[in-house]
């Protein structure tokens, strides 16, 4: 941890030093700023001569590497170190995402599109429970929907396209967040049942278990680029509806 100049105790990451070195010209740089070249890879970009890397000047690089800054996304407060900013909010939990909502310009964290999408926009809104089976009844003509978990608050986006004209229907998940984030993954089951058969009353049913993918930008996914669910014809049977069961598994490790 570091402590601030007026005493705040920052939450941080502990991250290794910047590998500060000096060329025989004098300049320093760190190792993201050497250029590589055939036959040097270690290339000062300040010497017209091409002045190798020969010195590692520690006492700078404790220093530099000892500066942290505190993430910009909203809510998260977490302090890294200023060469790995860029690093983390590749991943970070609370990267602002865009709304699923056609020409929606909305843009916040993930835990926000919950309150944003049931406020501003008609798009059903359904709250789940990881390991447990939630039954939907999906519109054909929109097969769209928002999932919130509120065990971490994390949305999941309901996504649904036309493949062709034999498969009137694919239904896939996308979780609402950065596309490098790293653990918990979540795996969805997604299954369809058709209307009861004749002559027992049985009934039809298409199932399909998925890893779900991650993405800042859901509303720009195509459904056919991820694991989805085909639903046939014959599970329709003239309806404007489509009854889908889903469960969304979080896994820690």
């Amino acid at each position: 941890m570091v402590v601030h100049e007026e005493g705040e105790i920052m939450q941080t990451e502990q991250d290794p030093t910047m590998e500060l070195s000096k060329c025989k010209g004098g300049h320093l740089a760190c190792a993201d700023c050497r250029v590589e070249r055939p036959g040097n890879q270690r290339q000062c970009q300040k010497c017209e001569r091409g002045g190798g890397f020969d010195v590692w000047n520690t006492v700078v690089d404790s220093v530099l590497s000892s500066v942290r800054v505190e993430c910009p996304h909203e809510g998260c407060g977490l302090y890294v170190t200023y060469h790995k900013l860029a690093d983390h909010q590749s991943v970070c939990s609370l990267a602002p995402c865009k709304c699923p909502v056609p020409v929606c310009s909305y843009k916040g964290p993930p835990p926000a599109l919950y309150h944003h999408i049931s406020t501003a926009h008609p798009m059903p809104v359904h709250r789940i429970q990881y390991g447990k089976v939630l039954q939907l009844q999906v519109p054909l003509s929109e097969p769209r929907l928002l999932l919130f978990a509120e065990e971490d608050r994390r949305a999941f986006f309901l996504v649904g396209g036309v493949l062709d004209i034999s498969a009137p229907i694919v239904v896939s998940v996308v979780c609402i967040r950065a596309r490098a984030s790293p653990l918990p993954h979540y795996v969805a089951k997604l299954w369809a049942n058709g209307p009861p058969g004749e002559p027992k009353g049985t009934t039809d049913a298409i199932k399909v278990e998925m890893e779900v993918t991650s993405s800042k930008d859901p509303g720009n996914i195509d459904v056919q680029e991820l694991t989805f669910l085909t639903v046939p014809p014959k599970l329709l049977a003239g309806a404007k509806l489509v009854s889908l069961h889903i469960q969304i598994d979080k896994l820690t490790s």
